[in-house]
């Protein structure tokens, strides 16, 4: 399940800017001891995961087909350059015919076995305009998953950012307020109390992957407020991965479920043996009784 680690070719695509901030930011990385990362990218199908975890290699590592929105397993991407080392997960829509796709939360959870997940970029779209009772179940099943931890190391993503704000608000204003939908969203899902939320702060990037961006005179793909998103995200990135937080390692009682789930595990046979004992003391008992009820005649 592993994937092969290659040289960061794709890093010489991007602008020498883009470049030196993002080298700027690795080394600082090296610097407090981390020589690798890895980035699990997850949300409902269609949002951008797979468009974001291209733009960030600066290679077409995972397939973008309009007809079929995601992956359809999880795919790891390693790409390493100056000795640091850099995985990024893209990972099928949590979504399955309107409901929790379980299925694929399993198949992503097997397949991150043994591995520590140090920064979650979770992934929705800027342009939507409303949080439903989904978007609350989809955060209640990641947190139930890997435990409500995964969220302190956790970045908001929300791509097609490049949009004109409806009824004349500013770009600024209409961010603010989507992100702060989905945030509310993420609290309530993942049943974060009130006095954690400090320790629970949630940063935010936005990403525009299509072709159209705009670009500054340093040709770096920039957002309507003048950031030049890339460099931005790894920045916001970086800053989780040093936020202090345990990264989240993927464990076997990870995979096969939480250990009140084990607990009960250990329970069944308990059980099953009670109602074996108490089904041979009715029959015992039916038998005594149709016996007694015999020489009674």
């Amino acid at each position: 399940m592993g994937s092969l680690t290659r040289e960061w070719v794709g890093f010489q695509q991007f602008p020498a800017a883009t470049q030196t901030k993002l080298v700027e930011l690795f080394g600082k990385l090296k610097e407090e001891g981390v020589g690798s990362l890895t980035i699990l990218v997850m949300g409902k199908g269609g949002v951008g995961k797979s468009s974001t975890v291209n733009s960030l290699i600066g290679e077409r590592v995972v397939n973008v087909n309009s007809f079929q929105s995601e992956a359809l397993r999880p795919v790891m991407v390693s790409r390493t350059r100056s000795g640091f080392t850099l995985n990024i997960i893209d990972t099928p829509g949590l979504v399955e015919g309107g409901y929790v796709s379980y299925q694929a939360l399993d198949l992503i959870k097997r397949f991150l076995l043994n591995k520590t997940i140090d920064v979650l970029l979770y992934v929705d779209r800027l342009d939507a305009y409303r949080v439903d009772d989904l978007d609350k179940q989809i955060i209640g099943a990641i947190s139930d998953s890997f435990g409500k931890e995964i969220w302190r190391k956790s970045l908001l993503v929300l791509t097609h950012a490049q949009l004109c704000p409806p009824d004349d608000l500013s770009y600024d204003v209409f961010t603010a307020r989507r992100s702060d939908a989905v945030l509310k969203t993420i609290r309530i899902g993942a049943r974060i109390r009130k006095q954690d939320l400090k320790d629970s702060y949630i940063p935010v990037g936005f990403v525009e992957n299509s072709g159209r961006c705009n670009k500054n005179e340093k040709d770096e793909k920039i957002l309507p407020n003048g950031d030049a998103w890339i460099p931005h995200l790894v920045k916001e990135i970086v800053g989780i991965a040093t936020n202090g937080n345990k990264g989240i390692l993927v464990d076997r009682r990870l995979v096969d479920g939480s250990e009140s789930n084990d607990r009960g595990k250990v329970l069944i046979p308990l059980i099953l043996g009670a109602q074996w004992l108490i089904v041979k003391w009715i029959q015992r008992a039916i038998k005594d009784d149709i016996a007694k009820g015999g020489r009674n005649l």
